[in-house]
């Protein structure tokens, strides 16, 4: 059994016929249900449901208090090396770029760390283009177990992986992983990684399950919001979601929701998203999915994720840097993967989840031997 299982199942099912036919009633029962089904959470995508987001977003606030408290989770990226030997058509890393290329020593990890670490932040994301000739296995762990001696919590956001190395990231410290699909459209995704081993479809739809049996403690998830069409991409990430948590109930399942911010090159996205409804999406997943972990990273704007964290919203990115170094020398210009919207630092960010009336987290958790 693989979730590409469960896309198959919706292979023929006509998705605008099904939108044209949702009732204000239909939004209204949903809304007083405690648990969702897949149908249900797709009527929430629709566009009849657009004139429902403010009791959705009273739903949606009430469930997140209860099961995260006023909270906001804060995390900081840490960019180690661009180089890549694929080809996606979207991705400022694109092997056909040419950009400065730069991979981080260990001693440039750690000072990487220090820095980080001197902003209060104690749960980093470490991430990597794919080119295991250059950034081996052995260099991943060394630069893990360099982190944990800084860090509290060390997730990954890599290529696909098997889940024996998955194994052998976790023995080093890893213990989450968040993993982007990009687009459940598989003919789609074919258009878009032109070249490389990232075109894959079907190994990297079923690395965030190897990594849940590979005892990661968290994964997340989440479509590129852009490259398909965008309802059926959030239903489709909604759906992953709950197939992963039903299965390993020892794993906490979370989803992000990026969109699209200008990268190297002139990639254009066929559907992007407007603020609504990324709002209608982020409240949809909340009210089906209530104790996923919901991240908006510093691609949205620092206004507008204001707004998010009473939304249903438990986790923040701040003070990101997307090329490969620069917190220990801010002055360092790497050509980024994409361009950030919230330049905030990681005190702003804290200072504004503050006035929003929630209470920043620096550190994800520890762990008890």
């Amino acid at each position: 059994m693989s979730f590409f299982n469960v896309i198959e199942q919706y292979k023929d099912f006509d998705f605008d016929g099904f939108f044209e036919r949702v009732t204000a009633g239909e939004i209204e029962s949903i809304l007083a249900k405690k648990k969702l089904e897949p149908l249900d959470f797709l009527r929430l995508l629709s566009p009849r449901a657009a004139s429902f987001l403010e009791p959705m977003a009273r739903k949606a606030q009430q469930l997140t208090v209860q099961y995260f408290g006023r909270t906001i989770q804060l995390f900081i990226p840490l960019y180690i090396s661009n180089y890549c030997g694929n080809q996606c058509a979207y991705c400022g890393f694109n092997r056909a770029h040419a950009i400065g290329r730069a991979k981080l020593s260990l001693e440039e990890i750690e000072a990487e760390a220090q820095a980080i670490r001197s902003t209060g932040m104690r749960h980093v994301l470490l991430l990597t283009g794919e080119a295991p000739e250059i950034t081996p296995m052995a260099y991943i762990e060394s630069g893990v177990r360099l982190l944990k001696q800084y860090f509290a919590s060390v997730a990954i956001e890599m290529f696909p992986m098997e889940e024996e190395a998955y194994r052998r990231l976790k023995a080093a410290g890893v213990d989450g992983l968040t993993l982007y699909q990009e687009t459940y459209d598989q003919k789609i995704y074919g258009e878009v990684h032109l070249a490389g081993p990232k075109r894959d479809y079907r190994f990297r739809l079923d690395a965030p399950e190897r990594g849940a049996r590979a005892g990661f403690r968290a994964i997340n998830i989440g479509p590129l919001i852009g490259l398909g069409e965008k309802r059926r991409e959030v239903f489709f990430a909604g759906l992953h979601a709950r197939y992963l948590d039903d299965r390993y109930l020892a794993t906490e399942v979370g989803l992000s929701l990026p969109r699209f911010n200008p990268a190297e090159g002139d990639f254009q996205p066929p559907c992007p998203a407007t603020d609504r409804e990324f709002v209608q999406y982020l409240l949809a997943l909340r009210l089906f999915m209530p104790r996923a972990a919901l991240t908006v990273s510093t691609r949205e704007r620092a206004q507008f994720r204001d707004r998010l964290m009473a939304l249903g919203v438990t986790r923040l990115s701040a003070g990101s840097c997307t090329g490969v170094g620069g917190y220990a020398r801010p002055g360092l210009r790497n050509a980024p993967q994409f361009e950030i919207a919230d330049t905030r630092s990681v005190a702003q960010v804290a200072q504004a989840v503050s006035a929003q009336g929630y209470q920043p987290i620096y550190k994800d958790w520890d762990h008890l031997a």
